[in-house]
């Protein structure tokens, strides 16, 4: 489950105040006179800025800020759509719902919507709208001091030896300015407001029912959705899914990361130790094995003799380097950049360059969305020696993420209690839901996939693939799996029983 925004999301250079946020965006016409429910529908414009699929249109949605009082003041969701072309008939919408939080579903069906149309042989309008905080729809800001929106920040990497009191400062701190600048938007971020908004968005289409691609944090949206609307959900797919156990919501997640770096990291040592054509200078060890003590041993030396990146004013230290590991086991196209990073930083006459997602802060905007809705949904401990206990056995068990996923974050000392509580997903339901899933996950590893499949029941068939990675489905690629997901958004196909795929 992707806590913070992957480097594929684009963050914009944008920060707004609290009072600010209540202000619908300029993104496209607003939405219009009333459609189903009373939910005004879309009024569909030009996209600003322009760019993706041609004949792609943009619009505003409004929701409200608090479904307690629906007709109270309202926040805005940017929407975009691909209308559906043939040559197969029209069966309804499929909504892209991204990742995160903090993902954009805008900039999903820029990217991806027309090979997903083609996939999907002209069968649904292919829409995505950018969640609460996100893009181009109403952000919220924490007024974060620069610091603190680092993703080395962000997350809590403990010190050298293990420790978290620097940890534990700066999560109290980041929690007092969200309390004391966030307002009633930022409290607002939760995933029971994205399912709600969902919903909102399908009344707004003028659609019975809908279809759903969704990926990681997105999947768990969709489940959320699918439990609360179960009658307006047509085909579902949920792309590397997470443990939905309602009383670890987000805490659960980022503890399983420790173990799907180390279900995936096995990926990383075979590449390095063997790179393919036009990588063979990237060679870091003679066989796979060798891959493992070569990369945790320079993360400790840089620990004690932090290096100068040529690109930030951050140390290349341990931390970032196994940070910059972590976000890479995401894709194996990121290999390569990891590798040159090892070599750079291991020569003492090396250059090392930080990834753009790590050498510079996030916009304020972005990390206040990040934080907010994982420590809006659920309660979190509160004790710091409970975390510091925590993260002793967790940097014992797993060298590789060294005690991050364990370790406090500012949900520990959150001002705000959760609405209520959090949604337990349940086998009740149209059997509708297809589980594409990678055995080696480094986000949302298997094991916890596997406690989403069994939380859903006779509703959901589960594929695994033996491609590893984060976001398994990509529209037009071809593999086994792949075209798992294309017969059943298609034509409904679905295996009996759950099945694996190689690829």
């Amino acid at each position: 489950m992707t806590t913070y925004a992957r480097t594929r999301t684009a963050l914009l250079l944008a920060a707004v105040t609290a009072a600010s946020a209540l202000t619908a965006v300029a993104f496209a016409p607003a939405a219009g006179a009333a459609g189903a429910g009373g939910t005004p529908a879309l009024v569909w414009g030009p996209c600003e800025p322009a760019g993706g699929p041609a004949g792609r249109e943009c619009a505003r949605l409004p929701v409200p800020l608090d479904y307690s009082d629906p007709s109270g003041p309202q926040v805005t969701l940017a929407v975009t759509r691909l209308r559906a072309q043939g040559p197969a008939p029209r069966r309804g919408t499929l909504l892209a719902v991204p990742g995160g939080p903090g993902g954009s579903g805008v900039q999903r069906v820029t990217e991806r919507g027309e090979a997903l149309r083609s996939e999907t042989e002209g069968r649904y309008d292919i829409v995505g709208f950018d969640p609460r905080g996100v893009g181009g729809s109403t952000k919220g800001s924490c007024s974060l001091a620069e610091e603190d929106r680092y993703m080395l920040t962000l997350r809590s990497w403990p010190a050298p030896d293990g420790g978290i009191d620097e940890n534990a400062t700066r999560s109290r701190r980041v929690a007092a300015a969200c309390a004391r600048n966030g307002g009633p938007v930022v409290r607002g971020f939760t995933s029971e407001n994205q399912a709600r908004d969902m919903d909102r968005l399908r009344r707004a289409l003028g659609e019975r029912k809908v279809s759903v691609w969704a990926t990681s944090y997105g999947a768990y949206t969709t489940a959320l959705y699918a439990q609360h609307f179960p009658r307006r959900t047509d085909r579902l797919v949920l792309d590397s899914s997470g443990d939905p156990d309602p009383d670890r919501l987000a805490r659960g997640w980022l503890a399983n990361m420790a173990r799907g770096a180390e279900d995936r990291f096995p990926d990383f040592a075979a590449w390095a130790a063997d790179p393919p054509a036009g990588h063979r200078g990237l060679r870091l060890a003679e066989r796979p094995e060798d891959v493992r003590p070569l990369v945790t041993d320079l993360a400790a030396r840089l620990d004690r003799a932090p290096r100068r990146a040529v690109n930030s004013d951050l140390p290349l230290n341990g931390n970032a380097l196994r940070q910059a590991l972590q976000s890479a086991l995401y894709g194996d196209g990121a290999f390569a950049g990891f590798a040159a990073l090892v070599k750079e930083a291991a020569d003492p006459d090396g250059s090392p360059v930080l990834p753009p997602e790590l050498a510079g802060p996030l916009p304020d905007t972005d990390a206040a969305v990040t934080i907010a809705v994982i420590c809006n949904d659920v309660r979190w401990p509160a004790s710091v020696e409970g975390y510091r206990s925590a993260v002793a056995a967790d940097r014992a068990a797993h060298p590789l993420t060294a005690g991050m996923p364990a370790n406090i974050t500012p949900c520990a000392f959150w001002k705000d209690a959760p609405t209520g509580r959090a949604t337990r997903i349940t086998g009740e339901g149209p059997s509708n839901i297809l589980m594409i899933q990678s055995l080696r996950d480094p986000a949302t590893p298997y094991t916890g996939a596997l406690k989403m499949r069994a939380a859903l029941g006779d509703k959901a068939r589960m594929v695994t693939t033996g491609r590893g990675g984060h976001g398994v489905y990509v529209p037009g690629r071809g593999a086994c799996g792949d075209r798992a997901v294309a017969a059943f958004l298609n034509d409904g196909q679905r295996p009996a029983h759950d099945t694996h795929c190689a690829d």
